[in-house]
């Protein structure tokens, strides 16, 4: 091989220091066509002349090393690949399923799936039974979050974004729907209830507090974080209105009537929701797009990541069933509004906790709100009145009419995150604020007697 067919170990020391004054890069993060490497200038050709010189200030734009580790085989040489034109080869169905099962920590967890399954099947102690489904559904709401991304990628830009809007909050839309399928009515609002709390105050004030441990001040778009609070602000009016509406009634039986003002105001919440997705993604979508440096690829192929999407959203559905069917054995110590309220949105939002916090350590504020402020604001827009209409099309009494202090709750919550976000910054003090609030609630509801919330038909309510 002569000279011009080759690259000189020079030559790939002056490539490497350049790309460490710019970029930190691993061993496995660089499979960037030549187009990737920016001058000033210009940059001879590398076919032509079968070297190039990069100067020192040289920056070289790589690829995120997840999209790396899907396609370059271990023992190619990125920058010789990239220098010569060659594209890597894709992975195979066993190399996909290796970078599914390492894609997370969490997977780890993954040992509780079967074990919560054969403890259901073996009739173990009800408590058992929910805490191993209740640590197997925290890993399989990261794959499928993880699953879903990946089959988005395969289907293009607004396609992807429907449905990631869709199965972002599957795990609470799983949940809900079992526990309303078995009537338990305090159990599918306070789940919904606190999902969007354990966004809002949980995710959001760790995101600030672990953000501001390493930044002292960080910054996001203000216009669409108060966009998304806005809109959760007239969800909390949606709930606000019949609540005032019993309060106020002259008739001592309103349930009819609450259940035709939670259907009408369902349908109209859906409707917003509809057109915060046209907003959000066409006439708008400039205020949510997140410059990247890497355009990110897909790993899997679409076939494998919809069989995988499909496969665990069935372990998600029979994990949740197993757990939701042994909770009357923790009833006895805990009450079904706590389980609701605290506990399974820990499940549900597993995700959201990892990536959200993740982002913003990495100064990426912009994602770690769309996060938490938009899962949140889909749950209140979508989620809650979608089960309000199931309720009605499987005859179950679900409606918007939420006890007085699960409203309260939900309105001061949102006033507080309103308040935080109107400047456009954030820090580690109003993290801790919102983490303090998440934990007054917390306490508030473990002592708030399971008698004072009932099913939205008895009078006291």
């Amino acid at each position: 091989m002569s000279q011009h067919d080759s690259i000189t170990t020079t030559e790939l020391d002056r490539i490497n220091q350049s790309s460490n004054q710019s970029t930190h890069l691993s061993p496995y993060n660089t499979t960037s066509r030549p187009s990737s490497f920016q001058d000033n200038n210009a940059i001879n050709s590398a076919e032509g002349a079968g070297s190039f010189s990069i100067n020192s200030e040289k920056k070289v734009t790589l690829r995120s090393e997840r999209s790396l580790r899907r396609t370059l085989p271990p023992n190619n040489d990125p920058i010789l690949d990239s220098v010569h034109g060659g594209r890597p080869q894709p992975l195979s169905v066993l190399g996909c399923l290796k970078a599914v099962l390492f894609a997370t920590k969490l997977n780890v967890l993954l040992v509780f799936v079967p074990l919560g399954i054969i403890a259901a099947k073996l009739h173990w102690s009800k408590v058992a039974i929910f805490i191993l489904n209740f640590i197997a559904i925290i890993p399989l709401a990261k794959l499928l979050t993880y699953t879903t991304e990946e089959t988005a990628l395969r289907l293009g830009e607004i396609p992807g974004a429907i449905l990631n809007g869709f199965f972002a909050n599957a795990v609470e839309l799983i949940i809900a729907i079992i526990a309303l399928k078995e009537n338990e009515i305090d159990v599918v609002q306070a789940a919904v209830l606190g999902s969007v709390l354990s966004n809002l105050l949980l995710v959001l004030g760790l995101c600030f507090v672990f953000g501001g441990y390493k930044y002292a001040s960080q910054t996001f778009n203000q216009t669409a974080a108060q966009t998304s609070a806005s809109l959760l602000s007239l969800s909390c009016l949606s709930l606000l209105i019949p609540a005032a509406f019993h309060a106020t009634a002259t008739e001592i039986d309103q349930t009819s009537n609450i259940r035709n003002l939670s259907y009408g105001t369902s349908i109209v919440l859906l409707a917003v929701y509809v057109l915060y997705l046209v907003f959000q993604l066409k006439t708008h979508n400039h205020l949510y797009s997140v410059t990247c440096e890497e355009e990110e690829e897909p790993i899997l192929p679409l076939w494998l990541s919809v069989m995988l999407l499909i496969v665990i959203t069935v372990l998600v559905v029979v994990c949740a069933d197993y757990m939701m069917g042994s909770m009357d054995g923790l009833t006895a110590h805990l009450s079904p509004t706590f389980i609701g309220l605290i506990l399974l949105p820990i499940v549900s939002n597993a995700a959201e906790h990892y990536t959200a916090i993740s982002v913003a350590m990495k100064n990426k504020m912009d994602l770690a709100i769309g996060v938490a402020v938009g899962s949140s604001m889909q749950v209140a827009l979508f989620i809650t009145p979608l089960l309000v209409i199931l309720g009605w099309i499987i005859d179950r009494p679900m409606t918007l009419f939420f006890n007085t202090f699960e409203t309260c709750v939900l309105f001061v919550s949102v006033l507080i995150v309103n308040y935080l976000i109107q400047d456009g910054e954030s820090n580690w003090l109003e993290g801790a604020m919102l983490l303090s609030t998440y934990l007054i609630v917390a306490v508030a509801v473990y002592f708030y007697p399971a008698a004072a919330i009932a099913t939205p038909q008895t009078p006291h309510r």
